[in-house]
């Protein structure tokens, strides 16, 4: 084989590998990216649901009195402070109060 085609040879096929080593790193990047996007998107839709349910949802539930009676089927009024008690309000407050 001639040198001059040898050479020619050899840096074809050196660029070859270092456009394949390139080509794998934009591909894994991109691979990344995509699963970096999926988790800040569930994050950022999940979350606010996630945290209704754990903090807010039981303190609605708390202050939410109760609309209809499972004994007699109809449907009462009531406050909604009725089913507290002042002890109960104030060790709320002193709960949420800065320290």
């Amino acid at each position: 084989m001639e040198p001059e085609l040898k050479k020619q040879l050899e840096e074809i096929h050196a660029l070859t590998r270092d456009n394949n080593r390139m080509l794998r790193a934009i591909r894994r990047d991109a691979w990344f990216s995509l699963a970096g996007k999926i988790i800040f998107w569930a994050i950022f839709l999940l979350g606010p649901v996630y945290l209704y349910y754990a903090y807010v949802a039981p303190v609605v539930e708390r202050f939410t009195p109760a609309a209809t009676s499972a004994s007699s089927g109809t449907a009462t009024s009531t406050s909604f402070f009725d089913n507290l008690t002042i002890g109960e309000i104030q060790k709320l407050i002193e709960q949420y109060r800065p320290k």
